[in-house]
């Protein structure tokens, strides 16, 4: 028997290999751009206290790679330039309306500049009562009574629809949404509704908070999906916004939850970094590290990414 010398084959294949890299060459990385909407809150949860801050201290990787920060400001005063609407679920109980004198609070104490919208989920919308606006008191007087399980729908496909249809043209508004709802008490993560929803918001820069208030209408609803948060929790941590829940039931009270929220609209920065990119804008994960004693983070899980702009 003959060995025949692989020094022949060898080269072929070596050949075939340069050719076929010629053919296929590797998807060039740039440098991709985005933003983020950070919250800053204090350690001891004392609301009274107040921290700042600076770029030094935090580490950010995206899509697991190191990142470098181009722009850190707080969103504070003549810098916050928010649109914030309030979507309260059609299915939700009627019970909500004791609620009213709450979120009229919640509203009238914005300050002055934030733009605010009211809507209501229903049949897989986000049907806004009126425009953007800043007189607060007249949005608040819109408030309505839920009109219950005739309007199943589901949550995410509404904030889908808020997302897609934001109700100002300005990109470069802080856009946030406080969600009233069960969120279905779904805890599937392969909902599709919530994927495609999760999606849009982070594609549009939506800061999503929600507040869990139970609802009538939907054969789905677990208490457990609900005790847990569910799917309207991992929402709130993907956007980089705040959740409140009490146990399987709603809250007793709006107050602190919303307080909760109104705080975090006040500690707020904007987060503007490069990321490695690959021809086209993508969604990619976000981690972002906070190294001082006095203060914890809550930022998005997931931003998005596109061409840095040539100037």
């Amino acid at each position: 028997m003959r060995i025949k010398k692989p020094g022949m084959a060898v080269c072929m294949a070596a050949g075939l290999l340069a050719l076929t890299a010629t053919a296929f060459p590797e998807a060039a990385t740039d440098q991709g751009e985005g933003q983020a909407i950070v919250t800053i809150l204090p350690q001891n949860n004392d609301k009274n206290t107040s921290i700042k801050i600076p770029q030094q201290d935090l580490q950010l990787k995206v899509n697991g790679k190191k990142s470098s920060i181009t722009s850190w400001a707080p969103l504070q005063g003549s810098n916050r330039n928010l649109e914030l609407v309030i979507l309260i679920d059609d299915c939700a109980r009627d019970s909500l309306v004791h609620q009213f004198g709450e979120l009229t609070l919640f509203m009238q104490h914005l300050p002055a500049n934030v733009k605010l919208a009211l809507g209501y989920m229903t049949f897989g919308r986000a049907d806004l009562v009126g425009p953007l606006s800043t007189d607060h008191t007249q949005i608040a007087s819109k408030l309505r009574i839920p009109k219950g399980g005739g309007t199943t729908s589901s949550p995410y496909s509404c904030l889908s629809d808020l997302a897609k249809h934001w109700p100002s043209e300005n990109r470069s508004a802080q856009r946030e949404a406080v969600l009233i709802t069960d969120g279905e008490g779904s805890i599937n993560p392969e909902n599709p509704y919530f994927k495609v929803a999760i999606a849009d918001s982070v594609r549009t820069g939506l800061v999503v908070h929600s507040i869990c208030w139970a609802g009538w209408g939907r054969g789905s609803r677990s208490t457990y999906g609900t005790l847990t948060g569910g799917l309207m929790l991992m929402a709130t941590q993907m956007t980089g916004g705040g959740y409140c829940c009490e146990g399987n039931g709603e809250p007793v009270s709006l107050g602190p939850c919303l307080d909760g929220i109104a705080w975090r609209l006040q500690n707020q920065y904007r987060l503007s970094f490069h990321s490695a990119l690959k021809s086209k804008p993508e969604i990619q994960r976000m981690d972002l590290k906070l190294d001082h004693p006095a203060g914890k983070v809550y930022a998005p899980q997931q931003v998005y990414v596109a061409p840095a702009s040539k100037e």
